[in-house]
């Protein structure tokens, strides 16, 4: 008899221990991938579809076509395009994951920096230094605004947004230490445009239509629009 409540006991704290080590063991960040279904691949679909990445039904089955768009939307944001919505993609399209959430803060923060940094290089090296932040601040004003992608990284990379992405120099660029500043400054919550959503260079622009939005301001040769 003492023998077997020995065997229990042993038994049960064996089974406290592993219940034990699994609570710290890191959480596994979702992933999503053709088969799944649920609200998070609606979201996934809804998201891509606004962006011009998807054109199918959004029906939360992640079938052929979503598959195709998720490595499109890869594609255009330096990830590895699998077609397979993990931690980075997720991230990318503003979805939160089951993993660490200050880690994929930190990440996102640090992302969207290089971003900044990357795209005030291509579309205002050479402009006043106000002006290379503003760059920044219409970037961040698109990303609160309800008409654009909700990430810098889906606003950057928005299908037909900015030039120096369809034409390749926001790759090839070297990033100055004039945009580093800059784009710190505009994170940091300077908009020296006053909430502007639009710049162009009027002397190169070929769009009718940017010509038609109501003036802020002009930084060099730059025009702030809203």
């Amino acid at each position: 008899m003492d023998r077997k409540i020995r065997y229990i006991r042993a038994a049960v704290l064996t089974l406290a221990c592993i219940c034990l080590l699994l609570a710290f063991l890191p959480a596994q960040a979702a992933t999503y991938r053709q088969g799944s279904q649920g609200e998070t691949v609606r979201t996934i679909q809804t998201k891509l579809k606004r962006w011009g990445y998807y054109s199918g039904s959004v029906d939360g089955v992640y079938g052929a076509k979503t598959v195709e768009a998720v490595k499109y939307f890869q594609r255009q944001n330096g990830l590895t395009a699998d077609g397979v919505c993990g931690a980075k993609t997720l991230a990318a399209l503003g979805i939160s994951s089951s993993g660490s959430s200050s880690t994929s803060t930190s990440a996102s923060r640090n992302d969207d920096f290089t971003l900044l940094c990357r795209m005030i290089s291509a579309e205002a090296r050479g402009e006043p230094y106000t002006g290379q932040v503003a760059v920044g601040a219409v970037i961040l004003n698109r990303v609160d605004h309800p008409s654009f992608p909700n990430t810098v990284a889906g606003v950057l990379f928005q299908p037909g947004a900015f030039s120096p992405v369809a034409d390749g120099q926001f790759y090839r660029v070297t990033i100055t230490d004039s945009a580093r500043r800059a784009a710190q400054d505009a994170l940091n919550g300077w908009d020296p445009t006053g909430g502007a959503i639009y710049f162009y260079n009027p002397a190169k622009s070929t769009s009718k239509w940017i010509f038609s939005r109501p003036v802020v301001l002009t930084i060099g040769e730059h025009v702030f629009a809203k």
